[in-house]
C-alpha cells in the first residue's frame, strides 16, 4: 500500500497514545494509574452540560456560520474584555474552533509555506513540531533550562532567527514545565517578533489555572503585537471539557478573514450545541468550576510536595497548569528508561520528557488533577519504584 511519506515519517502523539495504552489495559482487566495525559477526574461542571442538553432537545443541531455563532463570539468578547483586558472585534477578530490544536493547524496553514521555519520552545507541547512537518515546515527548537526557570533569553531566542524563520509557538502557562511568562519575557518575545516582521502563535489553553498569585499575561495585549499575534484559547483544560473539542482563535482581522477560507473547507464549522456550552464557560465562573480549581491547585500542590520527598527526584510547584515536571536524578537512569520501567512493573504511566523535546531527557510529566485515591496510591507506587533503583 503506497502512504505518504508526511504520514509515514509521523511520530504518534505520546500523550494520546501512553493514555491509550492504559485504557487498553483496564478494558482487560488491569488495574492501571494513568497520570499521562492531561484529563482531570472532574466531569464538565454540570451548569455548562444541562445548558447544552438543552439546547439539543430545542434543535440546535444544525451548521453555524464558519466563524462560530454569533452570540458565541460575543460570549468571547467579554470574557477577553473581563479576563484579559483585551477589546476584540466578535465579527472580526474571533474564530470558533475545535479546541486548540485544530486552532493550530489552520494558524500554521495561513501563516508558513513548505521550507519555512518556526521557532518552538523545547520542551514543547508534542503535537506542535509535527504539525509543523505536515505543512512542510521546519520546527527549530529554543531550549527552555531549568536554570532560566524555564524561559528564553533574548540572546537564546535571537540566535535562532534565520532568513527562513516565519513564526514563533509560544505557550503560556507552558506545558510541561508550568512556568507562566511574565512581562519581561513576553517583551522580548514581542521586540525579536516586531524586529524580524515574525508571526507569534500563543497556546494559552491554561489561562485560567494559574497558581500561587502569579498572572497570565496576553503578548496580543502589548503595543503593536494585536496584528501579529494568533492567540489560541479553549476550554479543555480549565473547564473539564477535554471531550468537546471547543475552543477559539483571536487575531487581527486580516488573519482571520485568510482562516476564514481554511475552516470553510477543512471542518465547516465547529458543532452548533458545543458552542452553546462553550458560550456558558465563557460567563463568569460558577461555585462548582471555582471548586475544581482550588481542589487542583491542593492536588497539585500534594503531587509536587510528595514527588520533592522522594530520594532521587525532584520538581518545583507550577506557576500555573497540573503537570508535575519532574526532574530523574538517578545515575545512569534517563525519562525512556524509567517511565517505560514504571508502567511495567508499578502499572503507573507517566509521559517521557522527551516526547516533548531532547531537552526532557531526565524528566517526566505527571498529571496532577487525578482523584485523591489515584494520586495517593499513584505516588506510593513511584515512591516503591524509585527505591528499587536506588
Amino acid at each position: 500500500m503506497i502512504l505518504s511519506e508526511r504520514v509515514r515519517n509521523s511520530l504518534v502523539s505520546s500523550t494520546v497514545s501512553i493514555a491509550d495504552k492504559t485504557q487498553k489495559l483496564r478494558e482487560h482487566g488491569e488495574t492501571v494509574f494513568d497520570f499521562s495525559a492531561g484529563r482531570a477526574f472532574e466531569p464538565t461542571p454540570a451548569y455548562i452540560t444541562n445548558a447544552t442538553i438543552h439546547a439539543m432537545q430545542n434543535g440546535d443541531t444544525h451548521q453555524t456560520m464558519a466563524r462560530g455563532k454569533t452570540s458565541y463570539r460575543e460570549a468571547i468578547a467579554v470574557k477577553l474584555a473581563r479576563d484579559n483586558g483585551i477589546i476584540a472585534n466578535p465579527e472580526t477578530e474571533i474564530i470558533a474552533t475545535m479546541g486548540c490544536k485544530q486552532g493550530l493547524m489552520i494558524s500554521l496553514l495561513a501563516t508558513i509555506n513548505p521550507g519555512d521555519e518556526v521557532i518552538v520552545e523545547n520542551p514543547c507541547f508534542v503535537s506542535y513540531k509535527q504539525i509543523i512537518q505536515y505543512l512542510g515546515g521546519i520546527p527549530v527548537e529554543v531550549t527552555l533550562s531549568e536554570e532560566n526557570n524555564f524561559r528564553w533569553t533574548k540572546t537564546q531566542l535571537e540566535a535562532a532567527i534565520t532568513r527562513k524563520t516565519r513564526a514563533i509557538i509560544v505557550c503560556s502557562p507552558h506545558n510541561p514545565t508550568g512556568t507562566v511568562h511574565n512581562s519581561e519575557d513576553l517583551q522580548i518575545i514581542a521586540e525579536i517578533s516586531t524586529k524580524y516582521n515574525l508571526i507569534v502563535i500563543t497556546d494559552e489553553v491554561y489561562e485560567r489555572v494559574v497558581w500561587g498569585g502569579n498572572k497570565h499575561l496576553n503578548l496580543a495585549s502589548f503595543p503593536g503585537m494585536k496584528e501579529r499575534t494568533i492567540t489560541l484559547m479553549s476550554f479543555t483544560k480549565s473547564f473539564s471539557m477535554g471531550g468537546w473539542r471547543v475552543g477559539f482563535i483571536y487575531s487581527g482581522a486580516e488573519i482571520i478573514n485568510q482562516i476564514e477560507k481554511l475552516q470553510q473547507h477543512l471542518i465547516t464549522s465547529v458543532n452548533s450545541f458545543v458552542q452553546v456550552g462553550a458560550t456558558i464557560a465563557c460567563g463568569e465562573p460558577d461555585a462548582e468550576v471555582l471548586n475544581y480549581w482550588a481542589e487542583w491547585e491542593k492536588k497539585v500542590e500534594f503531587v509536587t510536595s510528595t514527588i520533592n520527598s522522594l530520594q532521587g527526584l525532584s520538581c518545583r510547584m507550577p506557576d500555573a497548569g497540573f503537570y508535575a515536571w519532574t526532574k530523574i536524578n538517578i545515575p545512569g537512569i534517563h525519562s525512556g528508561e524509567f517511565s517505560k520501567m514504571l508502567l511495567e512493573k508499578e502499572r503507573v504511566a507517566v509521559v517521557d520528557g522527551t516526547s516533548f523535546g531532547d531537552a526532557g531527557k531526565y524528566y517526566f510529566r505527571f498529571t496532577c488533577v487525578k482523584s485523591w485515591d489515584e494520586l495517593e496510591e499513584g505516588l506510593r507506587r513511584l515512591r516503591n519504584f524509585t527505591k528499587c533503583l536506588l
